[in-house]
């Protein structure tokens, strides 16, 4: 027998084409998989096609409320939609909103991360444990509950304050104070926080939990002390999930009801100082309108919640859009 035939290698077996491969695939299949991606793909489709609904309706009822409207929707300070002839203004309904989100944000964020970081890296388990907990039922404590404690509580016990920043900051004029009860948009910013605050912590929490440990690790083993392995190898991976945790906040903030009806002043006008009362915010001029409202009224009030939906929106988009460009920092791709 020839020992060079015995000793050469048979020839590879073709490999299929890729066409091939995608028909093997879809064949190997189970039905299961098959009914769960369709579900999948519907429950999608089901949710723009919502979204789209929503949108269609509010644009519709808008458009025949301004187009009645004898003022400029944008710019006009006044609401009286139901006036001969109709004049009505978001304004007043924008300024609010957007203030008193932002002050939130101001005081919510940096304390919820300084808590998250606090119970993740700091913090024995036998007291972080019981503080996660308590911050969790804060979480679930309904909106009405805080518009209470915020009157009955919260607004009597601001005088001080609201004296001390007129006092040192009232120079600039956003923080003058003229005695007046403190229902203003400052105090609605101030409650807003404590309640956006146990969701940021809660979710930024579950994020920082997530950090590789390896990565803290090594920072250690180069020496850097324990702010250093937060500041390099713990916040940088976090960052997007503290970014989201911050939009679900400002959306609980921008769409807030009953607590802001409940602290802040009924006068409809913009302030110079952010102490005095008045103002107004989508969500609140909404509620508290809403059950009196003639038709017209009610299509006004429709235009608003429109304005508010194209916000939430955009405020949504830029935090996709933010996150997109940190990808190399999501726990995803770590």
């Amino acid at each position: 027998m020839d020992t060079t035939t015995q000793n050469t290698a048979a020839p590879p077996a073709p490999q299929p084409s890729e066409a091939e491969q995608k028909r093997a695939a879809r064949g190997a299949t189970r039905p299961g998989d098959r009914i769960f991606l369709g579900l999948s793909r519907g429950s999608g489709i089901f949710v723009l096609v919502i979204m789209a609904a929503i949108a269609v309706f509010l644009t519709y009822r808008a458009v025949l409320a301004i187009s009645k409207n004898e003022a400029n929707f944008l710019t006009h300070l006044e609401w009286n939609p139901s006036g001969v002839p109709p004049q009505f203004g978001i304004a007043v309904l924008v300024f609010g909103t957007i203030v008193s989100s932002i002050i939130a944000m101001a005081i919510a964020v940096p304390i919820a991360v300084g808590i998250a970081l606090f119970l993740t890296h700091y913090a024995p388990r036998r007291l972080s444990g019981p503080i996660a907990y308590v911050i969790d039922l804060l979480a679930a404590v309904p909106s009405i509950v805080y518009g209470l404690w915020g009157a009955l509580v919260l607004v009597p016990h601001l005088n001080g304050l609201y004296g001390w920043m007129d006092d040192y900051l009232g120079w600039t004029g956003i923080l003058s104070w003229n005695g007046d009860e403190p229902r203003s948009l400052f105090t609605v910013g101030i409650l807003l926080a404590i309640m956006i605050l146990p969701i940021i912590t809660n979710v930024s929490r579950e994020v920082f939990r997530q950090v590789p440990r390896m990565h803290e690790e090594a920072a250690l083993a180069l020496g850097a002390t324990r702010w250093e392995v937060i500041r390099m190898a713990v916040l940088p991976f976090g960052r997007s999930g503290v970014i989201s945790a911050s939009m679900l906040g400002l959306g609980r903030a921008l769409g807030e009801t009953m607590a802001v009806a409940m602290v802040l002043s009924p006068i409809f006008d913009i302030k110079a100082s952010l102490l005095d009362p008045g103002g107004g915010t989508f969500a609140q001029n909404i509620a508290s309108k809403f059950n009196e409202a003639t038709p017209m009224g009610r299509d006004a009030l429709i235009a608003s919640g429109l304005v508010l939906f194209v916000i939430t929106l955009l405020v949504n988009g830029a935090a996709r859009l933010i996150i997109a460009r940190r990808k190399e920092y999501s726990g995803a791709n770590a």
